[in-house]
């Protein structure tokens, strides 16, 4: 079973290792990939105050420091997986899970990045910053990576049971072509937005330490605070209701 994840726009970086973009997944076929971080490093290199604070989404100098700088081989990198900080990964709580379960994790989960697009969760980036829906001049990341990214995904998940948990956002990334499944979290029958997050990284991390390997044994799976209360099945996506006890 493979799960894909949406980025957080929070980061840090642990800088164990260097960056190098043909280490990531797809690399081989993915020359796009290249192609937008050469632009994004001319952006930051023609140093237009407005084009990098349009393309950060950020709006004070004290923030965007911190990612003015060209990413190549010498740019410092760390697992994708303890890049993201946002709320998903607070509650994963990556760096607590043994061994065997942070493999799993590393193997199995599918990262949407907006700068580098489709990424293992073990796959090294360096600190970027590029805000979810914003263009790099006039390069619209999420076209780019849904056109040529598609049928790599495709055939990477062909015999894989698949988990979304992404924001609905990512959609416009990918879309699986085959059966795949969702969640949905109610609380006193609404449905959570924000705290979905926290319940997607909750869900994950259980799905880590029980190495679950198909989506019959995630739908057999005891998840504290939860409680599947339907399944709905529409073409090919079905939806795992659950409700927040």
């Amino acid at each position: 079973m493979k799960i894909l994840l949406a980025p957080s726009e929070t980061k840090t970086l642990y800088n164990d290792a260097s960056f190098d973009i043909n280490n990531l997944l797809f690399a081989d076929k993915l020359s796009q990939r290249q192609e937008i971080l050469d632009s994004y490093n001319a952006i930051i290199k023609n140093n237009s105050p407005e084009e990098i604070k349009e393309m950060f989404g950020l709006k004070k100098d004290s923030d965007i420091a911190q990612y003015l700088f060209k990413i190549d081989k010498t740019s410092l990198a760390c697992k994708a997986i303890k890049l993201y900080t946002g709320v998903a990964f607070d509650y994963l709580d990556f760096a607590s899970l043994n061994d065997k379960e942070q493999k799993y994790i590393e193997e199995n989960v599918i990262i949407f990045s907006n700068l580098f697009g489709p990424i293992k969760a073990g796959n090294r980036l360096p600190l970027y910053r590029l805000q979810q829906g914003k263009s790099i001049e006039e390069i619209k990341t999420d076209e780019i990576y849904r056109k040529y990214s598609s049928k790599l995904l495709d055939e990477f998940l062909k015999e894989e049971d698949i988990l979304d948990i992404r924001a609905g956002y990512y959609d416009k990334f990918y879309l699986p072509n085959k059966n795949y499944t969702t969640l949905k979290f109610l609380k006193d029958g609404k449905v959570v937005s924000h705290w979905a997050k926290a319940y997607r990284g909750k869900v994950l991390r259980d799905i880590a330490k029980n190495n679950i390997s198909n989506i019959d044994e995630f739908l057999a799976l005891n998840i504290d605070g939860l409680q599947i209360i339907e399944l709905q099945t529409k073409k090919n996506k079905t939806e795992v209701i659950y409700s927040i006890i």
